[in-house]
């Protein structure tokens, strides 16, 4: 919270001295479009091929962390993770489950295994861009980032929360069924059902950690997710660099790191456009990039990067015979019977 309050506060600050409005990018559409005939588009290609390849690892890495429940080609998945995104990118978060939801009847096992699962990918997925971002930026040359005295605080912070996060995995890992007793009685001092909740929570955290069994499984693991979010970041690279050419890796990585950010609570469709333009204020503000090119590049970084897959999506769910809002809204419906239920259930003597 501490992390994303300080990027809050700067993009406000950047706003109010440059006088960044929404007016400012209304304006000037003949120049906007104009801003995509310039780009480099080999760039723009090589980035949506990388991203294509991110899917690919998803899936390898999915089913590595099966590998102790049910053994299952390292491809096999990939459907699940490309109808799964496309949903998000339509639907919005509300869709996240999908994935869990999907995986779980094209392999026969259950849903809360699943969620488990899902529960330490997105653990990994948070670990591995922390651990990029943070390096790319406190590694940065003196003059890199504009207030760099605020961002390299932020880095510093951020870092030391990673590895904070990573030591109460570790406990969760090693003692998981203490962390969660403790966790039910510190919280249910203010609430019953709160303390109940943390317990649940530990569990599953506990469940899901239980595919990494030894160093090796959390090495690989780790591995795929350092290894996908290096080539986001490239990708993020190439189409930046691609409208505006001078902007270095560490300023890329803050606007990738700003991008996401805005899209933690993604609304269909018109999240799409909020998240283009909060990228583009932030490339005005923060670099003094003309308006009409920010805009251009924050479009055509949505539309790789998290449209790109849309496409292939549909296609496929039409193929499996996937209707994408009706596992949408039955995921979501399993989910909170889960949630429901097993706190519950661990109640009863």
């Amino acid at each position: 919270m501490a992390v994303l309050a300080a990027f809050v506060a700067l993009i406000v600050y950047t706003q109010h001295k440059y006088q960044i409005t929404w007016q400012i990018f209304l304006e000037g559409w003949h120049e906007f479009l104009q801003q995509f005939q310039k780009a480099d588009w080999r760039k723009i290609a090589f980035a949506l091929v990388i991203i294509y390849c991110c899917y690919l690892i998803r899936s390898v890495r999915w089913a590595r962390l099966l590998r102790h429940i049910k053994k299952v080609g390292p491809f096999s998945l990939l459907g699940t993770q490309v109808i799964g995104f496309t949903c998000v990118a339509l639907l919005g978060r509300i869709a996240d489950p999908v994935r869990p939801y999907l995986v779980a009847k094209k392999t026969g096992l259950p849903l809360s295994n699943q969620v488990a699962v899902y529960i330490v990918e997105r653990l990994l997925d948070a670990g591995a861009m922390a651990l990029i971002f943070f390096t790319v930026i406190l590694i940065a040359p003196a003059g890199a980032m504009p207030h760099p005295e605020v961002i390299r605080k932020v880095a510093k912070g951020g870092l030391i929360t990673t590895v904070a996060g990573g030591v109460f995995l570790l406990a969760v890992r090693m003692a998981g069924e203490m962390v969660a007793t403790y966790s039910e009685r510190l919280f249910g001092r203010i609430s019953t059902k709160l303390g109940l909740a943390a317990g649940h929570k530990i569990r599953t955290f506990r469940a899901g950690l239980d595919t990494m069994r030894n160093f090796y499984d959390f090495g690989a693991a780790a591995s795929l997710s350092l290894l996908m979010w290096g080539l986001i970041v490239l990708a993020y690279v190439e189409i930046i660099q691609a409208f505006v050419p001078e902007l270095t890796l560490a300023k890329c990585m803050m606007l990738m790191a700003w991008g996401m950010l805005a899209s933690i609570f993604q609304l269909p469709v018109v999240g799409w456009f909020t998240q283009i333009g909060f990228v583009a204020a932030a490339m005005t503000g923060f670099f003094i990039v003309i308006p009409a090119t920010a805009m251009a590049c924050a479009a055509t970084l949505l539309l790789v990067t998290f449209l790109g897959i849309v496409p292939v999506g549909l296609i496929w769910a039409q193929v499996e015979h996937v209707n994408l809002r009706k596992v949408a809204a039955e995921s979501e419906r399993l989910k909170e019977e889960l949630t429901e239920e097993e706190p519950a259930g661990q109640d009863k003597p």
